[in-house]
């Protein structure tokens, strides 16, 4: 099974779930014994509710529905609760417009919050008069406007995080993290509709040399410019990653080894006739593979190509092999 990618959402909601039907549980058991077995049954058909979405999470790491979900029947359950017990359920009340936005997508979060907070206004004798009535919706409508701004914040900075996490520094470039999820991607894709991929993996030749004749700096200069390289080469369809050091990895949508060879030769070409050092040319080697359905996981697809690099380096450099040559 392939691992599941961290998910700040799904955590919240197994956790808030968990909690809220460990919680009401213990209620609906106390209940029980009390012998108020409508409160009880209700206590429990709550529990089940809760669960369904947080099973769902769980399984499918679809942690957006799941949370748009938990939000409404959390909501549900609150208004019923108000209507049962009370002014006593307020203590559930702001727990629940407080956490809507840690598992909702914000607008609907505000809805929830919204159609909740005008429901217990419409509540009869809800409230002991209009000051606690109006008390209790104004700081209701503060926690729902100061959560939709922290909210908004952290999801704003949350996606530039994982911005920064998925680029590499130097060349802007998708980094290795990135390369290893739309390589699974792309196998996945293969196996279900026979998509064609081929895989180059590629380095500098003799970069070593650049770095101690001219210094680290014209190292990162030949890195970055061989990344502009690239990016300009690739198709519509096309994905270049900086794998680390001076290596990199392209991916490319192909139907052949013609056509794998083709990309890869072009790609050659582009960089020797392009790429410039302080002490004048710079080449590139290559290695290629074909994905094969023999390959259930990106690491195996990867190590041919990269064999193939190392033969295409031993046979003089500036050169490429595709894998299918090696056999």
């Amino acid at each position: 099974m392939k691992p599941k990618r961290r998910d700040f959402r799904l955590d919240i909601i197994v956790l808030l779930g968990s909690i809220t039907a460990v919680t009401i549980a213990s209620f609906g058991t106390y209940r029980a014994f009390a012998g108020q077995w409508p409160m009880a049954w209700l206590d429990l058909g709550i529990v089940v509710v809760v669960c369904l979405p947080v099973v769902y999470a769980w399984r499918s790491g679809d942690s957006v529905r799941a949370g748009n979900a938990l939000a409404v029947l959390n909501s549900l359950a609150t208004f019923a609760a108000c209507l049962v017990t009370g002014h006593t359920a307020l203590s559930w009340t702001y727990l629940v417009l407080l956490t809507n936005f840690f598992i909702a997508h914000r607008w609907l979060a505000v809805g929830c919050n919204v159609a909740l907070i005008l429901g217990m206004q419409l509540i009869p004798g809800f409230f002991h008069d209009g000051v606690h009535a109006a008390s209790v919706l104004i700081s209701a409508l503060l926690v729902t406007g100061f959560s939709h701004v922290f909210a908004a914040r952290t999801q704003d900075d949350r996606a530039r995080l994982e911005r920064l996490a998925a680029l590499d520094a130097l060349t802007g470039l998708p980094n290795r993290r990135s390369m290893e999820r739309v390589l699974s991607d792309a196998v996945d894709a293969f196996q279900r509709s026979g998509r064609g991929f081929g895989l180059v993996v590629l380095d500098l030749d003799k970069f070593k040399e650049v770095n101690d004749l001219y210094g680290h700096a014209a190292g990162d200069a030949a890195i970055a410019d061989l990344a502009s390289i690239l990016r300009f080469e690739m198709r519509r369809n096309d994905q270049v990653f900086r794998f680390g050091g001076e290596e990199f990895v392209v991916l490319l949508e192909v139907d052949s080894s013609a056509d794998l060879e083709a990309a890869t030769e072009r790609l050659r070409k582009a960089v020797r006739g392009a790429l410039r050092g302080p002490g004048g040319r710079i080449t590139i080697s290559l290695g290629s593979a074909l994905l094969r359905e023999q390959e259930k996981t990106w690491h195996d697809w990867f190590s041919r190509a990269d064999a193939a690099l190392y033969r295409a380096k031993s046979a003089g450099r500036d050169n490429y092999v595709i894998a299918d040559d090696l056999f």
